[in-house]
């Protein structure tokens, strides 16, 4: 006999109090559902993996929109250079990104968490759940009836539920220089090397704290290669405006999922979102605005089959996760056509040009 509602100490458990995680969270609480949020950190805005670069969309249809203004940065284009340090200006009408200071913006996402009436539990891991009737028991928590996964590219949820995980990763590194001024500060600076940022790019920008500076590189877990950050600083700093002899603060560092949608992740009662999910651009790493659509969708459906009977949420999770085909099949490109002479040769050129808009200007998020 199936367990009845009442039996559930919680309608759901979300691990990670990340961007999906929240998102999902406050959807789900603020349709009634008793959530449990679990985050191991002590602190949300503690060593965090996020550049914390929120796009235009993502400011103005989500919840993000509301962040107070004195933890964004508004930067209205993109510069984009070459392995020879030649630059090109590129914008598109209208269309901005928000550079933040991203521990305020976490801090103040796990406010807006409590203030929806989620359970916010701190210093709180996730270490294993059994299936049972109707949903799952987990550790620490007691019988719940969904579990979601948004505990990142190495997903335990995803491991312990037997869901599918990430396959092809970034790894990335990013210093912060607090209270450092670019000398164009309403810019993103990013860098095309294949010396220093093979399969991806490097990137300065100014944020409301300070500067912050890094690079990403495919990686291969069999010739494990660190980004070489201050390598590249010292051969871009200049040509990024990055005043000189500064000495990082905080430094970020971890892996960037590239490889687009995982297989099976929902089953059972038991859902990725995030980077546990995959969902994040294979080309520009770019994971808020998706990450926070698909989390809100979840959490939504969640609500909706259990107040409503809408559809199950294990489909809607599925059809919500953007597929990324488009930009598939440019990482693939990128990844073994990556050299850098054509950017040298090509930089001004108009095909580059409009190559470069569709990929920082979300012309093309399919």
């Amino acid at each position: 006999m199936a367990n009845s509602p009442s039996s559930f100490t919680a309608d759901v458990v979300i691990v990670g109090a990340s961007f999906a995680g929240a998102a999902c969270a406050i959807a789900a609480a603020e349709r009634g559902l008793r959530v449990v949020v679990l985050e191991r950190k002590s602190d949300p805005g503690d060593k965090l993996h996020t550049t914390g670069i929120i796009v235009k969309e993502a400011a103005e249809q989500t919840l993000l929109g509301q962040v107070p203004a004195a933890f964004t940065r508004r930067i209205d284009e993109v510069r984009l250079y070459a392995p020879n340090l030649r630059q090109v200006a590129l914008a598109a009408p209208g269309y901005y990104f928000l550079s933040t200071d991203t521990p305020e913006l976490m801090r103040w996402l796990a406010a807006r968490m409590r203030a929806s009436g989620v359970d916010l539990r701190l210093r709180c891991s996730f270490k294993h759940a059994r299936r049972i009737d109707g949903g799952w028991d987990v550790d620490g928590v007691g019988r719940v009836q969904y579990l979601v996964g948004a505990d990142g590219a190495r997903s335990r949820v995803a491991e312990r539920c037997g869901l599918g995980g990430v396959r092809e990763f970034l790894y990335g590194i990013e210093y912060e220089f607090p209270g450092a001024m670019l000398a164009e500060p309403g810019a993103l600076h990013c860098f095309i090397s294949k010396r220093y940022a093979p399969g991806y790019i490097g990137w300065i920008a100014q944020n409301p704290t300070g500067v912050q500076a890094g690079l990403a590189l495919r990686h291969d877990p069999h010739r494990a290669r660190v980004p070489d950050i201050d390598g590249f600083l010292l051969r871009v700093g200049q040509a990024g405006g990055l005043p000189r002899h500064l000495r990082p603060g905080h430094t970020r560092a971890g892996l960037i999922p590239c490889s687009g949608p995982v297989f099976d992740m929902a089953r059972d009662r038991a859902i990725l979102i995030g980077d546990a999910a995959g969902i994040v651009s294979p080309v520009t790493a770019g994971g808020i605005h998706s990450a926070w659509e698909h989390g809100w969708a979840v959490g939504r459906a969640i609500a909706a089959h259990r107040l409503d009977d809408g559809p199950r949420p294990e489909d809607v999770a599925v059809r919500a996760a953007p597929r990324f085909r488009r930009k598939r099949a440019l990482r693939w490109a990128y990844d073994r056509l990556q050299f850098d002479w054509p950017f040298d040769l090509l930089l001004h050129s108009p095909p580059l040009r409009w190559a470069a808009e569709q990929v920082y200007f979300h012309k093309g998020r399919s």
